[in-house]
């Protein structure tokens, strides 16, 4: 069996064996860019620090509170459905 470390989704998230049953992909940073803002502006909205919004927008947190999602959701007009999908798995 072949170690996915390195790999990278079709949306350039990137895998690593820790995470490989993690298929949920964030587009934070799609949803940022139409709304004309910065992770630096969205953080001072509502007061999550930059460090963990980028481990967000990057794909890499492992959990999201429901009341960070909430003020994000607030913040960029927008939904959870806009801010992640599910990647199925290619097997």
């Amino acid at each position: 069996m072949s170690s996915d470390r390195g790999e990278q989704t079709e949306h350039g998230t990137p895998r690593n064996s820790e995470d490989s049953d993690h298929r949920i992909v964030v587009h934070l940073a799609e949803v940022l860019e139409q709304r004309g803002m910065t992770l630096t502006e969205l953080s001072e909205r509502i007061g999550v620090t930059l460090a963990n919004l980028s481990i967000l927008k990057t794909g890499k947190a492992r959990a999201v509170r429901f009341t960070t999602l909430t003020a994000i959701c607030e913040a960029l007009d927008t939904t959870p459905a806009e801010l992640f999908s599910y990647e199925p798995r290619d097997d």
